[in-house]
């Protein structure tokens, strides 16, 4: 069995008790920084062997972790912050799985874009995850693609890349358009900051952001 087990983006109190139930019992973890992960096991006592597994990493250990698998073992996928597989490693372990017939179980939990989107004030009923968009090659052409969407869309930044993301957005859906930066989700400093692009642009040029960040940007009008 594959467990993908979701993990706090913020508070070490957002995490279900199926989640710790699950971490005790497996016989391996999966992590991408073994010193993050660590924190949050000492925090709820779980004592499990601990594997990183990351971007780097991923296509060389993923035969050998099917195998492991296959053999009757428990494993158990976790990411530094929310849902494996969102903007984070998973997919290529879950691919194998499913191809070699292993049940994977993936449990309900933290995932840092579903506050952001709520608390946005923007519709929510419908909308398009975009997750990072690519740094160079391709960039254009997916800002170009986002701009037209009929729905709500949503990014993910680092706070040394936003000044030059919402450029780039008031560029190709222009300064108007409605949107919400979200930032240090479920931690003390948590903050959502509304308005236009432009808005956006120059409050951000007085108060440079810091810890993750969430974009939701409102879709074209039809």
């Amino acid at each position: 069995m594959l467990y993908l087990v979701p993990t706090p983006v913020g508070n070490l109190k957002d995490i279900t008790l199926r989640a710790i139930e699950t971490l005790q019992e497996v016989d391996l973890i999966l992590c991408e920084d073994t010193r993050t992960s660590s924190k949050l096991l000492q925090h709820y006592q779980i004592q499990r062997p601990l594997s990183p597994f990351h971007q780097h990493n991923e296509h060389k250990v993923v035969p050998h972790l099917v195998e492991q698998l296959s053999a009757g073992k428990k494993i158990a996928l976790i990411t530094d912050a929310g849902t494996p597989g969102i903007s984070d490693p998973a997919f290529l372990l879950v691919r194998a799985a499913v191809q070699a017939g292993i049940q994977v179980q993936t449990l309900p939990g933290a995932t840092a874009f579903v506050p952001a989107l709520v608390s946005s004030g923007l519709p929510a009923h419908s909308f398009y995850f975009e997750g990072f968009l690519p740094v160079k090659k391709g960039r254009k052409t997916r800002l170009s693609a986002l701009a037209v969407l009929p729905v709500t869309f949503i990014l993910y930044e680092s706070p040394l890349r936003l000044p030059r993301t919402i450029a780039d957005l008031i560029e190709h859906c222009g300064g108007d358009r409605k949107a919400s930066v979200s930032r240090e989700i479920s931690k003390m400093f948590e903050e959502h900051i509304r308005g236009s692009l432009h808005e956006l642009e120059a409050h951000f040029k007085q108060h440079p952001p810091r810890g993750e960040i969430v974009i939701v940007i409102e879709g074209i009008e039809e």
